[in-house]
């Protein structure tokens, strides 16, 4: 079993509230209509699972994480926004606890990058699938990443996250290899897309440069970066202080490639 990079920081958890149906699952939206039943794999702190479960009601949508704690505040953004069609939950995603064919899609978004086995995990997706079901898969391709200005502290953090995730059994670069996962899996009815996160903004250049500067100091992640011995404090500081570059450049500009797949059982 993998383990997770990111972990559950505040500034990993200021990141993913910032996902939403639109912003991160706009390839899977035309195949939703009233009445599906929905899994959400890795659903995080439920931002994209309340937004599906307001386009499939009055179908149910169940998220499913291994952390009790952004269980925890998803059930607490269902509630206030009225969402009632949602039930969030611990799972494992290699031993789903639900009975074959019991969901009409299966969406995880992020996911298959922090897996020591991600085909395992799609082919249990795939068992969980009602026969016409669509899997939707999305992930970051971390080597496909490009900011200006180029700055060398930022090259250092790719090499450093890279080298990390790949020691905690996962794939950084999964984007491009969602296709290949997928197919090996046994689906043969595929769509394949990318889409793109772009901070060119003085609002979100700011707000991704503090995500990214506190959590190179104070996530998961940076307790991982020392503990295998592949960057010391003084290394980590560095890479914040390029973060910080970063975001007050105001010609900054960042943007995330991400792969994308719709299969149908």
């Amino acid at each position: 079993m993998a383990r997770y990079t990111h972990g559950h920081s505040e500034s990993v958890l200021r990141s993913h509230t910032w996902r939403t149906a639109r912003n991160s699952a706009a390839y899977l939206l035309d195949d939703l209509a009233p009445g599906l039943d929905v899994l959400d794999v890795g659903c995080g702190p439920g931002t994209i699972t309340v937004d599906l479960a307001d386009i499939v009601a009055p179908g149910r949508v169940v998220g499913v994480d291994t952390s009790h704690e952004v269980l925890l505040k998803a059930s607490e953004l269902a509630a206030a926004r009225g969402v009632s069609n949602t039930l969030f939950e611990p799972a494992d995603v290699f031993d789903l606890p639900y009975g074959s064919a019991s969901f009409d899609v299966v969406h995880a978004h992020q996911v298959l990058q922090h897996l020591d086995d991600p085909v395992a995990a799609l082919r249990e997706m795939r068992r969980v699938l009602r026969p016409g079901g669509v899997l939707a898969v999305r992930d970051v391709d971390y080597g496909g990443m490009r900011w200006f200005p180029r700055l060398p502290g930022l090259d250092e953090w790719l090499d450093l996250y890279q080298q990390v995730a790949r020691r905690n059994g996962g794939e950084p670069d999964a984007g491009p290899r969602l296709l290949s996962w997928v197919r090996e899996a046994g689906f043969a009815d595929t769509t394949a897309t990318a889409s793109t996160w772009c901070y060119a903004d003085d609002d979100t250049r700011a707000w991704w440069a503090g995500v990214w500067s506190e959590r190179v100091r104070h996530s998961q992640f940076a307790e991982h970066a020392l503990e295998l011995g592949v960057a010391d404090t003084a290394a980590l500081d560095a890479v914040a202080e390029a973060w910080r570059e970063w975001g007050a450049a105001e010609d900054g500009w960042f943007a995330m490639v991400h792969g994308e797949v719709v299969a149908r059982r």
